[in-house]
């Protein structure tokens, strides 16, 4: 997938090719509802990686400020057809090299129970052994230092 090319969707026409991965990989698949899939953290607070294949978005994900020094990153979707190629750690990747540029020291991930293994590859530890309930996954909180 060397065609893939990333994007740091800062305008308003980029940070829709999030929102319609968003669309196609959680709406559709999961039966998520948009009033559920978007939240007030959509828009001006959260900053977004898209990774486009011909310009067409295939992969997305969000951070946003938790404080000074954490982010939230979340919204990790990748494409049904576009699975297994390493786009969700491509698209983490490339958030963390901008939250570093940022500022900020750590990042924190509500990951699916299904999804710590992984987090756990790219370098997230789990905060400890409580999971909770969000939307219609079991989930744990998992973090990475970033310095």
């Amino acid at each position: 997938m060397e065609d893939i090319k990333v994007l740091r969707a800062t305008q308003t026409w980029q940070k829709a090719g999030a929102y319609s991965v968003r669309i196609e990989g959680m709406n559709r698949q999961h039966h998520i509802s948009l009033r559920e899939e978007f939240d007030d953290y959509d828009g001006d607070r959260s900053k977004y990686i898209v990774l486009l294949d011909d310009e067409y978005p295939v992969a997305t994900c969000r951070f946003y400020e938790l404080s000074e020094s954490r982010v939230l990153l979340g919204r990790v979707v990748v494409l049904p057809g576009y699975r297994g190629k390493r786009l969700g750690s491509k698209a983490i990747t490339e958030a963390e090299k901008w939250i570093k540029e940022l500022g900020y020291s750590e990042v924190v991930i509500d990951s699916r129970l299904e999804a710590v293994g992984f987090y756990e590859k790219l370098g997230y530890k789990r905060e400890d052994d409580k999971v909770f309930r969000s939307w219609k996954f079991d989930c744990v909180r998992m973090y990475k230092n970033l310095v």
